[in-house]
């Protein structure tokens, strides 16, 4: 009679830890996915924010923008005819490697 007690008290117990872990992991996944849902919310303003500087900072705009400023700047490279490739850029300058002892 005691065994049968005991065993009935231990499946109890062990019932209510295993709703108990059930009930912390249905909490853990609401919870992540609410974290989802703000980082989804977080990275759309971000791309908006791109979006925008990416229209803001276009050649065109800025080349017009610079027009309507009367801003006299000075090309870095000239402008070259139609169809002549620009020079490539001088080797980059290796040092030899430091002798390690």
């Amino acid at each position: 009679m005691i065994k049968l007690l005991l065993c009935v008290v231990s499946g109890i117990v062990v019932a209510a830890l295993v709703l108990q872990m059930r009930q912390q992991r249905l909490e853990l996944n609401y919870r992540v996915n609410q974290l989802h849902d703000e980082i989804e919310a977080q990275q759309g303003k971000l791309w908006n924010q791109q979006m925008q500087i990416a229209v803001y900072t276009s050649p065109p705009v800025v080349a017009n923008r610079i027009d309507s400023l009367d801003i006299k700047l000075v090309p870095r490279m000239p402008k070259l005819p139609a169809g002549q490739a620009a020079p490539p850029p001088p080797p980059a300058k290796r040092h030899a490697p430091a002798n390690r002892r």
